[in-house]
């Protein structure tokens, strides 16, 4: 029995211990010396990059601003209406009211995006915190994709826009048929 441990211990002691370069050391068998590998020239990183300020932060020269890094279609309105009634609707609920059916069970109340202070705030306010988290709010980053972010705030705006349109911001083809239908 004490042999089978010591030949289990030699063994586990081979794995750990082996040959290896930390970073910086010297290295005989590489001819310059050293360890580290320089980094092959011209070569791009992939996956991580993030050389669009506006689509990773939401921010210009540090600044939030008020505009997307792409065109906000029908799709993207659509894709970001969804993602949000998957990640948000739960504490701010399907209008943006910040009363979903967590904080029904007790979890504290977001403010509400129909708020002055958050119609007002540029589209990058809500991507930061998206990004970020704030308050009791956990940080998205992981979880949802730069794009998908972006689509969310642009769905954040269309619904504090559809709680706040007058009628003058109902094209004018289809106002006649609301003022038609309210008759």
């Amino acid at each position: 029995m004490t042999l089978v441990a010591v030949c289990a211990l030699d063994c586990r002691l081979d794995m750990h211990v082996q040959p290896k370069y930390k970073p910086d050391d010297a290295s005989t068998f590489f001819q310059d010396g050293r360890a580290n590998r320089p980094e092959v020239p011209d070569t791009v990183a992939r996956d991580h990059m993030r050389s669009d300020e506006l689509l990773h932060t939401g921010r210009v020269n540090g600044v939030a601003v008020d505009q997307y890094p792409f065109p906000i279609t029908r799709q993207v309105l659509e894709r970001g209406r969804a993602r949000y009634d998957i990640y948000c609707s739960p504490c701010h609920d399907y209008t943006g009211s910040g009363r979903g059916m967590i904080v029904r069970r007790g979890f504290p109340e977001p403010p509400s995006y129909h708020l002055d202070r958050l119609r007002q705030a540029p589209a990058g306010h809500f991507f930061e915190v998206i990004t970020e988290g704030y308050g009791a709010m956990y940080a998205y980053a992981g979880r949802i994709t730069p794009e998908d972010r972006w689509a969310i705030v642009a769905y954040i705006r269309a619904l504090q826009l559809s709680q706040h349109a007058t009628l003058e911001d109902v094209p004018a083809t289809e106002r006649q048929q609301l003022v038609s239908e309210a008759k």
